[in-house]
């Protein structure tokens, strides 16, 4: 009987049970961007929660002209900051190094699955990543970094398309031409605007 009372003792301690992952949720952003690998210029439309504020961010970095403009466009303002990061194209940073590849979805049958390639690194101007794109075509799936004081940034990319629909939202809106740019200010980058202020 003792044995009975001390195996139904170590299986109920084997059972599932409710937990919570102790994170850092003070960030947290659900967007969508365009990108132009060739003229060197991205767009985020993004909607943030930082330390319990919501927000939206409308943001526009040009990197061959190293600016980058936070775009208000319900109040028909502009903020034009220099900007310090260099264009990164989305991919694979050169100096990998492969982690495994893997299929997303079922590879038992045709059509059910996805190829990824997950790489991994450490880059001067972003630090530790990890990154996974698909097989055919480098199409971006994932992409985690770490960001100070955040921790792990994580960014899943969904619905990419190919080509541009409008590409006149790679370009700073009419009301952005007055925007004078702020030189006296420490030249920033994009993940920089979610930084707390001191």
């Amino acid at each position: 009987m003792k044995i009975f009372v001390a195996l139904a003792c170590l299986l109920a301690g084997c059972l599932p049970f409710v937990c919570c992952f102790a994170q850092n949720d003070d960030l947290f952003g659900l967007g969508k961007y365009l990108y132009d690998a060739i003229g060197e210029r991205i767009r985020v439309f993004e909607l943030v929660t930082l330390d319990n504020q919501t927000f939206t961010y409308d943001v526009l970095t040009n990197y061959r002209e190293q600016v980058l403009y936070q775009i208000n466009e319900k109040d028909k303002t502009c903020q034009k900051s220099p900007l310090k990061a260099n264009f990164m194209p989305l991919g694979v940073p050169p100096g990998s190094s492969l982690v495994a590849q893997s299929v997303l979805g079922d590879s038992s049958r045709p059509g059910e699955g996805l190829l990824v390639n997950t790489w991994t690194g450490n880059q001067p101007n972003i630090g530790r990543f990890m990154t996974t794109v698909t097989e055919f075509g480098c199409v971006p799936v994932t992409f985690v970094y770490q960001l100070k004081p955040y921790g792990w940034m994580h960014v899943s990319y969904f619905d990419n398309v190919i080509g541009i629909t409008n590409p006149d939202q790679l370009n700073p809106p009419s009301f952005c031409s007055d925007a004078n740019t702020m030189t006296h200010e420490e030249p920033v980058d994009f993940m920089s605007l979610f930084q707390p202020k001191n």
